[in-house]
């Protein structure tokens, strides 16, 4: 029996027990279309990521002598759709059974899921074998409970994969060590020189071109510098651990102008395309944790087991839970438009410069400029989600949409009434002037409020939460602010929200 399998652009990984022998029986098939290019618009270097990374799994495949179909970009014979390319294969090569892996967006599942009940030949799905839970682990975990906390979740998976465990209690004796990752950083730790790739992707970049293909950020060389295979990926992670791990939980919360990655991992590209799993993460960075624990603090690595066990696969959890409602979710009813700045970099507030223009240049930002800088901007100049959901999903390498749309739509924008966040994450600018040296270089004070100088986080900030009183002031986390607002005198709040109106409403001059 003839059989063909479909690989997503991202599922790439090698180690999957598909590829433990080739078969002559089984070809394989991967497709750069326009129906992923174009669904939203997406960072250069995000397409040209994918493309690369796909145009190496196909060739280890075929190192590994496995059959492979491989449709580029501006191949004549691709349809630029996933449905229509796979009809053409199986027509074309007498195909009797099709197979996949369980894509991780919804919008796949449902396409794939609707084709396969038209066929007349047999159709199986698989699992990827790349995250610790099943899609419908988390939503049978919180099955009857009121809120789904993460932490349960994250104390939960500790357990069951015993990750820093001592029998059934947190190795160092404390299960979140969050309050010790908290850390300005001062140039006082040196970070080593990042590791690179230079991926040459020439070809790959002037196919983009000829298709015309609309996209938004830099690409300024002609090499790719994120991990596109396994080999690269495993080094990344290797560089990580050696290099970064000893000083990532103290500041895997701040951020520096002069710094884009301080002593992150960049290796969500690599696992969001599955070209390394998440229990190959866990296992190699806990391991050398263990092998070097007279360097090494526990608040180091339990910072990063918790962006991994817990946080990532939570998310992926959520997103299954509540698909596809999640999707229009506006618990707070915010409609204004997305900041013009957001797609340029051209604004005079230094801490969004820095965050977006990092973002534009390296398709790249950590998870507080995330959250506390370009979230945080967003949702206190009350941005429709379906904006931000977009422009999150388009700017970032790693960005897929089972792990964006819950961090985006559920803990930054608090869309969905608080089910994943217990709170709004909105701060003024206090909060970004203790966590980095934006502040420093900024022209706006961060200690005004009114003034012509004023810092517009802190305006926003106060004019945010008298617009969404209704909505939060029974949130028993936001009653001491609350509580602050209440003192204002009408005038001081009058001044507050007139200045704050101005800057919604003149979002580019700012």
């Amino acid at each position: 029996m003839k059989t063909l399998r479909l690989i997503l652009g991202d599922q790439l990984n090698i180690k999957h027990s598909w590829f433990k022998q080739p078969h002559d029986e089984i070809v394989y098939c991967l497709f750069e279309m326009r129906q992923e290019t174009d669904y939203v618009v997406h960072h250069i270097q995000k397409v040209i990521g994918f493309f690369a990374a796909m145009r190496q799994f196909a060739k280890d495949l075929k190192v590994l002598n496995h059959g492979v179909i491989y449709f580029k970009i501006n191949d004549a014979n691709n349809t630029q759709n996933l449905v229509d390319n796979l009809k053409l294969l199986i027509n074309d090569h007498s195909i009797q059974r099709f197979e996949y892996q369980q894509p991780d967006e919804y919008r796949l599942d449902t396409q794939l899921d609707t084709f396969c009940k038209t066929l007349s030949i047999e159709s199986g799905i698989y699992s990827t074998e790349h995250f610790y839970t099943k899609r419908n682990d988390l939503a049978q975990f919180f099955k009857g409970k009121k809120q789904y906390l993460m932490e349960n979740f994250y104390r939960y998976m500790r357990k069951k994969h015993d990750v820093l465990m001592v029998g059934n209690q947190p190795e160092g004796g404390t299960w979140n060590y969050d309050k010790s990752n908290r850390n300005k950083w001062k140039e006082d730790d040196i970070i080593p020189s990042y590791k690179y790739f230079e991926n040459d992707v020439s070809d790959v970049v002037n196919d983009i071109k000829k298709t015309n293909i609309k996209t938004i950020g830099q690409f300024k060389t002609k090499t790719f510098a994120y991990p596109i295979s396994r080999k690269q990926a495993l080094e990344q992670l290797r560089f990580f651990c050696e290099e970064l791990l000893i000083h990532f939980g103290d500041y895997q919360d701040a951020m520096h102008t002069s710094e884009a990655y301080l002593f992150h991992s960049r290796l969500s590209f690599a696992m969001n395309l599955k070209l390394i799993s998440a229990k190959d993460v866990i296992k190699t960075a806990t391991n050398y944790y263990h092998k070097n624990k007279n360097l090494i603090d526990i608040s180091q690595i339990e910072g990063f087991v918790r962006q991994i066990i817990g946080w990532r696969e939570y998310m992926r959890g959520m997103y299954w839970a509540r698909m596809p409602e999640f999707k229009k979710e506006n618990a707070l009813d915010n409609t204004n438009k997305l900041a013009d700045f957001f797609w340029t970099g051209h604004t005079k507030m230094n801490c969004l410069k820095e965050s977006i223009n990092n973002s534009l240049d390296n398709g790249y930002a950590h998870h507080i400029q995330r959250l506390m800088i370009t979230g945080n901007y967003a949702l206190l100049t009350q941005t429709n989600p379906d904006d931000i959901d977009a422009w999150y999903l388009g700017i970032y390498v790693d960005a897929i949409e089972w792990v964006q749309l819950p961090n985006t739509r559920g803990m930054s924008q608090f869309a969905d009434g608080g089910k994943i966040a217990t709170k709004p994450y909105v701060s003024s600018g206090s909060y970004i002037h203790k966590m980095s040296n934006y502040c420093d270089s900024c022209c706006y004070n961060h200690k005004k409020k009114t003034e012509e100088d004023a810092c517009p986080f802190n305006s926003l900030y106060w004019n945010f939460l008298d617009d969404k009183r209704p909505f939060l002031e029974n949130n028993f986390r936001m009653k001491m602010m609350y509580r602050v607002l209440d003192k204002m005198t009408p005038e001081d709040l009058h001044q507050i929200k007139y200045k704050a109106q101005h800057i919604i409403n003149h979002q580019d001059e700012y």
